[in-house]
């Protein structure tokens, strides 16, 4: 039988239902495939993105405190706290009647001229005189108090804390005017900088978020030095300070401490004070979390940041913690 083109044609188009169902079968496993691909790989961008914002909370923190700590007891042209006039002084926290604003004096009669700790806080508990932000300090969490002078020297100006210093002593001074009996030619000018750092257990910025926080000794032109209440970085859950003590004047770390011992605290004599004793290191845990929920993440890790255990968590955010041990560059004999 001959065929005809018309009847080739005809032969030779459409599908048959065999061959129909096989390549529907063979495309839905592909596109199965292809979703199945595409929802992994959102997952681990996903899982990454999560991860890497965590530890560039956990970095951005940690450098924040770690720039003050590094810094503590430098008071511009010399490191020696005891040796600058004006400071607080047992029974006297202001000696030379700079006669601070109540602005400056929120976090402690003290707080910004008690150069003889360079470093304090608090142990596990929020206790400065000045109020937490909104919703509270974070329970079992330490308070890091530092004291130094800005880096940098500057000009005298009026209503800020500024230290006039040489290479063996220096002075407080607020008025705008270098102290008569320093001379620009010998001493220089820094700004007196204090800060204590805390957990808040909310975010202003992101509600129901922890975030470390911190208390700052601004200038305020003619009314006075001041303090803020500034966020430094959402999703710190916990901090924690232990402080390296030289006891015995060799230059070495004898011990660690909590913050708030009386070993290193000039006003614990006859309470546990070492004269002498220097604070040479501080060694910072922080622990972080994300700002979101992360469905299946399951956190088995028992927290114990310092002297705080603060156990297994029981949500489903994920965590993670950091230390560091920093050396303070001006610490002396």
């Amino acid at each position: 039988m001959q065929l005809t083109v018309s009847n080739l044609h005809r032969h030779q188009t459409g599908l048959t239902l065999v061959e129909l169902m096989v390549a529907l079968a063979i495309g839905s496993f592909l596109m199965v495939g292809a979703i199945q691909i595409y929802n992994q790989s959102r997952q681990a961008f996903v899982i990454n993105e999560s991860i890497a914002r965590v530890q560039e909370t956990a970095q951005f923190a940690m450098d924040t405190i770690e720039a003050d700590l590094r810094m503590a007891s430098n008071w511009g042209r010399n490191s020696r706290g005891l040796a600058v006039e004006g400071r607080s002084i047992v029974g006297d926290a202001d000696p030379s009647g700079l006669g601070l604003p109540a602005d400056a004096l929120s976090c402690g009669a003290d707080w910004a001229l008690d150069l003889a700790q360079p470093i304090d806080g608090d142990n596990n508990v929020y206790a400065l005189p000045c109020g937490a932000a909104p919703g509270g300090a974070q329970p079992n969490s330490d308070v890091i108090t530092v004291r130094r002078a800005s880096v940098q020297a500057v000009a005298p100006l009026l209503g800020t804390l500024q230290i006039q210093s040489t290479r063996i002593q220096g002075k407080i001074f607020s008025d705008g005017n270098i102290p008569g009996d320093y001379s620009a030619a010998d001493s220089e000018t820094h700004n007196l900088i204090v800060t204590s750092y805390y957990v808040a257990q909310t975010s202003a910025l992101i509600a129901g978020v922890p975030t470390l926080r911190r208390h700052r000794l601004i200038g305020g032109g003619a009314a006075g030095p001041r303090i803020v209440d500034e966020e430094v970085a959402p999703g710190v859950e916990n901090i924690q300070l232990q402080l390296g003590i030289d006891v015995d004047e060799d230059n070495t770390v004898d011990r660690y401490v909590n913050p708030g011992d009386p070993i290193y605290d000039p006003a614990a004599i006859g309470a546990g004070y070492v004269p002498g004793a220097r604070v040479l290191t501080a060694r910072i845990w922080m622990i972080v979390r994300s700002v979101d929920l992360e469905m299946g993440v399951q956190d088995q890790n028992d927290y114990e940041p310092g002297d705080v255990d603060l156990g297994v968590p029981t949500d489903n955010y994920r965590r993670m913690q950091i230390s560091k041990t920093i050396l303070l560059r001006n610490a002396r004999t």
